[in-house]
């Protein structure tokens, strides 16, 4: 690496750290078990791994034969498919949470056949939740596993599928436990993006205690009223962060 080099890499490196050296300085450590023991950082805390690991079944559930799909091909159709897939990646989370509001609202296009039919509310719910957080983990779910999909070499589905097995045996015998690795590669990172997941959450689902707040929503309850509070929440995130890291050293951090 050429030494100039070394200097912004520094730079960045510091940009990175220092943040989380103010987090964690400005920890009320002495306070840290009663602020998270309370009752309602608990029922968020409940709340998040609640509908973050429902968000990651629907990931896996749904996710996992679009990103199949779009594998196998380029033509124009998994393009666009692909582009409305990816774009919950770039579009400012608020925006999402509004274009769900405007489509499942209980007077708006689904929602409201919802309502009528069936008595059914998504927004303002623990549903409304798990769709808002599936809404923007799941393009990272499927982009990764598509990922792994393209990498993986067909011969080997291709020499299951001569010796009679069928697609769906081939799939799963073959094809599924060779792309294992990417597909908990997405899994952890799209559950992690919905634990995380605060703008289109708030907008669609609200900030209700016991029903709709999350971890995110409760770091921005308490941040004005108990900012020590905030702090300690916001290290139990930290913490679930560098664990989902620590899972994924092996995909993006491999030994030499």
């Amino acid at each position: 690496m050429p030494a100039w080099l070394m200097v912004p890499a520094a730079i960045a490196a510091v940009l990175f750290l220092l943040p989380l050296i103010g987090l964690l300085t400005a920890a009320p450590w002495g306070e840290m078990w009663s602020l998270v023991s309370d009752a309602a950082t608990l029922d968020a805390l409940a709340l998040s791994l609640e509908c973050s690991l429902a968000s990651a079944v629907l990931c896996l559930v749904l996710g996992l034969p679009l990103a199949t799909w779009l594998a196998h091909g380029n033509d124009a159709l998994r393009t666009t498919v692909r582009v409305f897939t990816t774009l919950p990646m770039v579009l400012p989370p608020i925006v999402g949470g509004l274009a769900l509001l405007l489509v499942y609202g209980k007077n708006h296009l689904i929602g409201g056949s919802l309502h009528r039919w069936f008595g059914i509310e998504v927004p303002f719910t623990a549903a409304g939740v798990v769709l808002a957080t599936t809404y923007v983990a799941m393009p990272f779910f499927v982009l990764t596993v598509e990922a792994g999909l393209r990498g993986f070499d067909r011969r080997y589905s291709e020499a299951a599928a001569t010796l009679g097995a069928g697609p769906w045996r081939t799939f799963r015998t073959v094809t599924l436990p060779m792309i294992a690795p990417s597909v908990r590669a997405g899994l952890l990172i799209a559950w992690a993006r919905a634990l995380g997941e605060f703008g289109a959450t708030i907008t669609f689902a609200g900030s209700f205690q016991g029903r709709t707040r999350t971890m995110p929503l409760a770091i921005h309850h308490t941040f004005e009223s108990q900012p020590a509070a905030a702090i300690a929440l916001s290290l139990i995130l930290l913490a679930v962060s560098a664990a989902v890291l620590f899972c994924l050293r092996r995909q993006w951090f491999p030994s030499r």
